[in-house]
């Protein structure tokens, strides 16, 4: 099988891009069993902190890397949690981040307002090498809305207070397959499968037309 590093240790996402990558021949690890140390994600965008994931991964393994940044937004407050969306709780506690603190406080700051739609951000960004000059970049959303209580024993982060009305139950109530087909992981990975079958080189042997003028 493939390497392939992705630039993350997060247990719920390793799960998640081996079930969707293993059919296409890529064994996925995560940066810690190479030993890769973390990077600071100091920018106010999706897309520019997964690029610096990915290239810190592929530089320090020499493999192609995947990164995913991804997180949480509410309408309601200006996009955020955003990219803030692992250490939302943090920024105000200052305490360790934490799931079950980053939902208390997405409650309490959408409790009482009448929008409390949310949507699932993800961005990809595969490199084929640590100085690839044209990374390929998949990004998607899913929407839902807040639930004031939790449900469901699967996913993580937000994913129990995740409630999808046309489904009529939360994300970590979904079967881990239905789930990845559907998310915004899911869609994104689409995405991204797409651009790699394309970027695929031309067939050995083939030769252009002849009768080009």
């Amino acid at each position: 099988m493939k390497q392939l590093v992705l630039a993350s240790n997060n247990a719920g996402k390793l799960r998640e891009f081996s079930a969707l990558l293993a059919p296409l021949d890529w064994d996925v690890k995560p940066q810690s069993h190479w030993n890769v140390p973390e990077v600071a994600e100091p920018h106010p965008s999706f897309v520019e902190n997964a690029l610096v994931k990915a290239r810190h991964a592929a530089q320090h393994t020499g493999l192609p890397a995947l990164a995913d940044d991804s997180g949480i937004c509410a309408p309601a407050l200006g996009g955020a949690p955003g990219v803030h969306s692992a250490r939302f709780a943090a920024l105000t506690d200052g305490l360790p981040k934490s799931d079950e603190r980053n939902n208390a406080r997405l409650v309490e700051l959408l409790r009482e307002q009448s929008d409390r739609r949310l949507y699932y951000v993800c961005v990809l960004v595969f490199l084929r090498h640590a100085n690839d000059p044209q990374p390929l970049i998949a990004q998607a959303n899913w929407w839902g809305e807040l639930a004031l209580q939790p449900s469901g024993a699967g996913g993580f982060g937000y994913d129990p207070y995740f409630y999808l009305p046309a489904l009529g139950c939360t994300a970590a109530e979904l079967e881990s397959v239905h789930k990845n087909k559907i998310s915004h992981r899911g869609q994104a990975l689409q995405i991204l499968l797409e651009q790699l079958r394309q970027d695929a080189p031309p067939t050995a042997g083939c030769r252009p037309p002849t009768n080009l003028p």
